[in-house]
């Protein structure tokens, strides 16, 4: 009997033809009324990009090349217009962030401020969780989400292990079994809803500032700007995902666990006093992070300083410091630099080159002038159609793909009805980290499922409340505080 191809792998399949068939019509049929020539082969682009990108028929990374071969070949853009995107200073900022995240993992600092931050909330079953939950969410504003919570698991795993050893004596299993499902979910929706509170903190927040920062739209979101928008977001949810975990979805109860918080400390005493390379690392993520912070403050004294400068002024001070204690080398070498995302770079300079043409060749004023008729609707529901279809998408597709190819559309529909295209994009860029009911649907999803501490159906009944808590809170952080900050 001949075997049955895998769900994940038709889907591939009919995905690559697909994407091959809609830029194929455009090739072959006339351009609607209005619009050029160009702007209906950058259409046909976007079609298979997008088709790509939703199905994964290829690496999103590879799709994300795409343009570099079609646009000048469609007569779209030369071949330095088209790759010019590639190299923007946003994606810089990125680079820059993330190689002192690296060299914070590299020494274990990130593990040490983790350790930290949960023995400070304390040892019961339910401020566990919290614990963290905060110490996933601070680190994964600076740290990728997958390295996040691949580093608190084995933590959160072990302090499982103690509470669960004594089930015969404290509480019964359904008890334990819960507050493992809520360790386990709550470290992976603490590490996507922690990447919202700053620009670097996930690369949907990259993808949208990336996109904004070209035609059709010239905005430059910065970093200050964005954790205006972004913290308040965290500082919400995150108290809102804990108490719908703990309180609603997977309530438990038991008194003791003193012995989880004896091991957290144990950990933290195995670790010793701070080394001098943690201690120099910290201080230059500390600068770091302060001059993003201030740089509105100095423009006028240090006119060309900009964020993607400072982060890479952070990136080579890690690798030409010495890293000291003894220690030979730099806080930071190019071997360990191997690490860095390059899939994500090529896609956010896809999701740029995309939406850089479609502004150029008049593809986002056309999209904007027919979708004018959903401007006629009230902003708030709007914004609340935008953000729910958002969330239900990402949950069964990379999410910086689903914003590279949705903010181009919201943001020349904003335009087209007048309105800040920030007031649709910032909230498309949040709702895309919002993908709470899926495996698939985040790395960190994934990586707890995969601990066999939590099934799909657990992951989905949490999920869907975290989804219908969140649609409220983004829609109206679009609707009263995006205007305040952007305006």
């Amino acid at each position: 009997m001949a075997e049955t191809m895998p769900a994940a792998s038709r889907a591939r399949i009919i995905g690559f033809v697909a994407g091959i068939a809609a830029l194929a019509l455009t090739l072959v049929l006339p351009p609607p009324a209005g619009l050029g020539e160009a702007a209906w082969h950058t259409a046909g682009v976007a079609f298979i990009m997008a088709i790509w990108w939703a199905t994964e028929a290829t690496h999103v990374a590879v799709t994300s090349l795409l343009p570099i071969t079609l646009f000048p070949v469609l007569g779209i853009t030369d071949i330095e217009g088209a790759t010019a995107p590639y190299g923007s200073a946003i994606i810089f900022l990125f680079l820059g962030g993330f190689v002192v995240a690296l060299s914070m993992e590299r020494w274990g600092l990130h593990r040490r401020v983790a350790l930290w931050v949960i023995a400070q909330v304390g040892a019961g079953p339910h401020r566990l969780v919290f614990g963290f939950m905060l110490a996933t969410a601070l680190l994964s504003m600076w740290i990728t989400n997958s390295a996040t919570t691949m580093m608190m698991l084995p933590i959160a795993t072990s302090v499982i292990g103690v509470l669960l050893a004594d089930s015969a004596e404290d509480g019964d299993d359904r008890d334990k079994t819960n507050f493992a499902v809520c360790l386990m979910l709550g470290i992976a929706y603490a590490a996507s809803i922690g990447g919202v509170g700053t620009l670097i903190g996930t690369a949907t927040n990259v993808a949208m500032a990336n996109i904004l920062k070209g035609a059709p739209f010239y905005i430059e979101v910065g970093f200050a700007e964005w954790m205006m928008v972004g913290m308040p977001f965290v500082a919400i949810m995150l108290p809102l995902s804990w108490f719908a975990l703990t309180r609603f979805a997977y309530p438990f109860r038991f008194a003791h666990a003193d012995k989880a918080g004896a091991h957290v400390a144990e950990a933290r005493r195995r670790m010793g006093p701070i080394t001098a390379p943690e201690m120099r690392v910290a201080a230059i993520a500390a600068l770091v992070g302060l001059a993003w912070v201030l740089r509105g403050f100095f423009k006028d004294a240090v006119p060309g300083a900009s964020d993607a400068g400072i982060a890479i002024a952070g990136a080579l001070a890690l690798f030409l410091l010495p890293a000291g204690g003894g220690q030979a080398g730099t806080l930071m070498d190019w071997k360990g630099a191997g690490r860095l995302p390059w899939g994500i770079v090529l896609l956010l300079g896809g999701g740029l080159a995309l939406a850089d043409a479609m502004g150029t060749s008049g593809l986002a004023a056309w999209i904007s002038v027919h979708l004018a008729v959903v401007g006629t609707w009230p902003l708030l529901a709007l914004m609340v159609v935008i953000v729910t279809i958002i969330i239900g998408v990402t949950e069964l597709t990379s999410n910086a793909a689903i914003v590279s190819a949705f903010v181009p559309v919201v943001g020349a529909l904003a335009l087209g009805i007048g309105l800040d295209p920030m007031m649709l994009a910032a909230p498309v860029a949040i709702a895309a980290s919002c993908a709470f009911m899926l495996p698939v649907a985040t790395p960190p999803n994934a990586i707890v499922f995969g601990s066999g501490y939590v099934t799909v159906p657990q992951m989905m009944r949490a999920g869907l409340l975290l989804n219908l808590v969140a649609i409220p809170l983004v829609t109206a952080l679009g609707l009263l505080l995006v205007p305040l900050v952007f305006s």
